[in-house]
């Protein structure tokens, strides 16, 4: 297995394995896999292991399984297949700058109660909260204050972040069935300013991200951006 974790589960390495595969092309959209027992040769493990791998792929809607039909690589929907999470580091690379992030706070804990009801959890349920700073070349261009519900995605809490960002994690390796965006306008506080490289008061552009796999939801997210920097364009 070559992205073995030995701090998860042997069938969830073996889970991100086939998203991998999938991602990559290896597996064809709507063509069969290979029936359990080959790939549990392959992935050097038990039968059982490969089948809830499987099974929990197939709950996620990523795999499509049927008896005496085999497993399936599912098809996307018209929405998956003109809809993408943006990746803030291909936001920044299509510009010509270099990207790179740094991870300013993580921990598990109890959102506080506005936080609670964009998770739709209750007060004794801890989740992982991340700060970042994304920068352009060396100017920041975004500051991310997002929160990944444990319960939904209890791996999450195994990842450190420091070689990958959250964004990015979470696009490869949770897929989404839907979200929810808020646009809006806000004025740097102190806090946001300093980290900005912004006076106080200045204009921020506000993104707020919920996205869900099938019933669970996933994270909630708050993304800043300086005004000045950022455009949106949409086509009607």
């Amino acid at each position: 297995m070559k992205k073995s974790n030995e701090r998860l589960p042997v069938y969830q390495n073996i889970k991100t394995e086939i998203r991998e595969w999938i991602q990559t092309g290896i597996w064809k959209q709507g063509g069969l896999i290979p029936v359990e027992v080959t790939l549990a040769k392959e992935f050097g493990c038990a039968r059982a292991t490969v089948n809830r791998a499987l099974r929990e792929l197939a709950e996620e809607g990523i795999l499509e399984r049927r008896r005496k039909a085999g497993t399936r690589v599912v098809m996307p929907t018209g929405r998956s297949a003109n809809f993408e999470i943006p990746r803030i580091r291909l936001e920044i690379e299509e510009t010509g700058a270099t990207y790179h992030y740094a991870l300013l706070l993580r921990e598990v804990t109890v959102p506080p109660a506005n936080v609670r009801s964009k998770l739709e959890t209750s007060p004794e349920i801890c989740s992982l909260h991340l700060h970042c700073l994304h920068y352009s070349n060396e100017s920041p261009f975004q500051f991310e204050d997002r929160w990944i519900d444990l319960k939904s995605i209890p791996e999450a809490e195994q990842e450190k972040f420091e070689d990958i960002n959250p964004n990015e994690w979470l696009v490869k390796n949770v897929p989404w069935t839907n979200a929810e965006h808020i646009l809006s306008a806000a004025n740097a506080d102190a806090k946001k300013a300093e980290l900005l490289s912004l006076a106080e008061g200045d204009a921020l552009f506000v993104i707020q991200r919920r996205t869900w796999r099938k019933e669970n939801l996933v994270t909630y997210v708050r993304l800043y951006y300086p005004g000045r920097f950022y455009q949106m364009r949409t086509i009607l």
